[in-house]
């Protein structure tokens, strides 16, 4: 029998029953030898909303949870409930993970540790000087400051909000020391074309979205393509750009660096990522695989 103490962890989000998050961590967990379950708070079903977090909140630490990872859409709410959190995460006004501690609650970011690692592991040859990115929300936050802590040197941020893209980049610009710059999507096609890179920070490919974010004869063999959707793993932007010679990046990695970082976080044991990115391939189905 494990001598480790057992772990309660949950996950608040709209639409969360679904996510493969929760077998992720469980089975890391069981492989380390730790007692750990791992539940979904999905507030969807059970008729809340993010109005409700400061007593879903109350009522984890009422019943012991030792954490939370936090999802759309309450990844910015849930700071104004927090006692403390980490420079990286108030940097981009937004948790993802939330410890319940002796000193009270701590908030980090995993998704942007996450893509960072992701990214380094599974294109460590990429050029850096110039990426286009496209969707300045709260995945495209995190994407964004991860890809200038890569290195990378000038960045486009194009977003259908123009606004929504001007605030990205003075943000980002405000604590980088590169050129942010952002654009209207008419000027998608001329950024992509100066671009080394260009990572995809939208819902278009989700089976519920399915499509293209941009026209397929914008891509070229010397651009290398990056989306975080991994429901598909190959969406049909994956799809078309290794069709175009394209070296791409799946959403998949992103997906299991932050749970990676985050069960560091809550146990303070490194996991082996290894091991949970081939766990992580035994759970998405054939229809997670293939674009529909």
């Amino acid at each position: 029998m494990s001598g480790e103490r057992p772990y309660l962890v949950g996950l608040i989000g709209s639409g969360v029953t679904p996510s493969l998050t929760p077998s992720m961590h469980m089975a890391e967990a069981a492989a380390l030898d730790i007692p750990y379950l791992y539940r979904p708070i999905d507030i969807t079903e059970l008729g809340l909303s993010p109005d409700d977090l400061p007593d879903i909140l109350a009522w984890c630490e009422r019943l012991g949870y030792d954490a939370v990872n936090v999802t759309h859409p309450c990844k910015r709410r849930v700071i104004d409930h927090l006692d403390r959190v980490d420079p990286i995460a108030a940097a981009l006004g937004a948790v993802n993970t939330v410890r319940f501690t002796p000193e009270g609650r701590i908030g980090s970011n995993t998704d942007t540790t996450g893509f960072e690692r992701a990214f380094r592991a599974g294109m460590p040859q990429a050029a850096l000087d110039r990426v286009t990115q496209l969707g300045a929300g709260g995945a495209g936050s995190a994407v964004a400051d991860a890809l200038l802590r890569l290195g990378v040197r000038e960045l486009t941020v194009v977003d259908l909000d123009r606004e929504r893209a001007r605030e990205l980049a003075a943000e980002l610009t405000a604590r980088h020391d590169a050129r942010i710059t952002a654009a209207p999507i008419d000027e998608l096609p001329a950024a992509i074309g100066r671009s080394a890179g260009v990572v995809h920070c939208t819902p278009t490919g989700m089976a519920a979205h399915p499509g293209l974010p941009f026209p397929a004869d914008l891509l070229r063999a010397d651009l290398w393509v990056a989306d975080i959707v991994y429901r598909p793993l190959v969406t049909e932007l994956l799809s078309r750009a290794k069709s175009a010679g394209c070296a791409t990046l799946d959403g998949g990695r992103m997906a299991v660096y932050q749970a990676v970082d985050a069960f560091e976080l809550i146990t303070g044991r490194r996991p082996d990522p290894d091991r949970m990115i081939r766990h992580f391939h035994d759970l998405v189905t054939p229809d997670d695989v293939l674009v529909r």
